[in-house]
């Protein structure tokens, strides 16, 4: 009897062993064998995370890192649906706010647990948990070329009203040919040519925040509800006709983001539509003289704010099996000398990590940080909107405002209309 159950308790330890030694293996296995999907929308730092996804994986044993990118004018909402629908959901993907939160909740993981969260203050949180990695801190104003407006007699520092810009487009329009430029400023609105987001996201976005506290969403939440504030809207609408009317119009309603800022770039214009991402861009172009930020002061009184926001936030997929290995990817950017390296060095972000303490090389960032420190900034609130007001709403009526700049009567009803349709999105 002893004998037996000692042969049992031997077989039962060897089964123990055996079982403990597979279960160990499997992990083992498995990492080997993780690969990662990144599916993310900004085109300029396309080969800054290319370049850190494969360092990333050759320092990371059984793991390899693949990013896939879709923006500058693609469609990327439409993308990540055909993905899903497909069965190909990424494991790292990328929202805007709360409208991209409300269709891919299903597959948010709770990052909520996350060494980074207690870093910034940017993280996505809903309900009380967060949900997104801020990919960075952006902005933007109107950027200049300071050597031009030097050379047309206009001080940046004067440009705090509508009027003001008033004057200073009038002056560099009479001076094209002694300046050298086609136009004064440099802007897109194409639905077809994919820019409808520089004038139906980042201009509206004045209207939104502007000449408010950083965190006044009173305007925007009075939208939400189908209400357009007419005597504000008015001024903001004067301003996007100035800014149509002294813009480059082959650009304007027919350019890519390359032609947006490549006339930039050459000297061709004096004032840039666009935002602090265009710093690798403008590096990549070769350009060398001295670039800062105005404000768009739509307003009859003074605004001298730029704005800035998290734009975009990296979310894992819950479902994914891997989901664990991409929440690693996400720390070790926001926590490690490489990704900090990656994130202003090879991007040219702003991070929203306060334990970085790398300085961007970019002008246009660098016009950002100062202005972070100095305050008195505004604040950006697209994200709120239901998914596809923008570019599906707001987009194609700001691209008819450009074709028929005069009728400015017609872009307002038009947005009256459009706004008090946003309840039912």
């Amino acid at each position: 009897m002893r004998g037996t159950v000692s042969r049992v308790v031997s077989i039962g330890l060897m089964l123990a062993i055996i079982f403990t030694v597979g279960s160990c293996s499997k992990p083992e296995q498995a990492a080997k064998d993780v690969e990662l999907s990144m599916f993310q929308l900004k085109v300029e730092i396309k080969d800054a995370i290319d370049g850190y996804a494969a360092k990333y994986s050759a320092a990371t044993p059984g793991v390899t890192m693949k990013v896939e990118t879709l923006g500058g004018g693609g469609d990327y909402g439409g993308a990540l649906k055909a993905k899903s629908q497909a069965g190909q959901m990424p494991d790292i993907f990328v929202i805007e706010g709360l409208g991209g939160y409300n269709i891919w909740k299903d597959y948010i993981a709770d990052l909520s647990g996350e060494s980074w969260v207690k870093d910034t203050d940017l993280a996505m949180k809903v309900d009380g948990k967060v949900v997104g990695f801020p990919v960075a801190i952006e902005g933007y104003g109107l950027a200049y070329n300071a050597d031009i407006l030097s050379k047309a007699g206009i001080d940046p520092a004067s440009l705090t009203t509508r009027a003001a810009y008033e004057k200073a487009f009038a002056t560099l329009a009479s001076k094209k040919v002694e300046l050298g430029i086609d136009a004064p400023v440099a802007m897109a609105a194409s639905v077809a040519g994919g820019m409808w987001w520089v004038a139906a996201q980042h201009n509206l976005a004045c209207y939104w925040g502007g000449g408010l506290a950083f965190d006044d969403t009173s305007v925007i939440d009075k939208a939400l509800k189908g209400e357009l504030d007419e005597a504000r809207f008015a001024q903001y609408a004067k301003y996007l006709q100035l800014l149509f009317k002294y813009a480059d119009q082959n650009i304007l309603l027919n350019g890519s983001y390359d032609d947006q800022v490549g006339s930039f770039a050459q000297g061709k214009t004096a004032f840039l539509h666009q935002g602090n991402w265009v710093d690798p861009n403008l590096k990549q172009l070769g350009v060398t003289f001295k670039i800062g930020y105005a404000p768009h002061a739509f307003l009859d009184t003074e605004e001298k704010g730029l704005y800035l926001f998290a734009p975009s936030w990296y979310c894992v997929n819950s479902k994914s099996p891997n989901a664990a290995a991409a929440k690693a990817f996400l720390t070790a950017m926001a926590t490690t000398p490489d990704g900090h390296d990656y994130m202003v060095n090879k991007a040219g972000m702003i991070p929203a990590f306060k334990s970085v303490t790398l300085k961007p090389a970019g002008q246009l960032s660098q016009a950002l940080m100062a202005a972070n420190a100095k305050g008195g900034n505004y604040g950006v609130f697209f994200g709120m909107l239901p998914d596809g007001a923008g570019q599906n709403v707001f987009g194609p009526i700001f691209d008819l405002f450009a074709q028929n700049q005069k009728n400015l009567d017609r872009f307002i009803d038009d947005m009256k209309k459009a706004v008090a349709g946003l309840p039912k999105m």
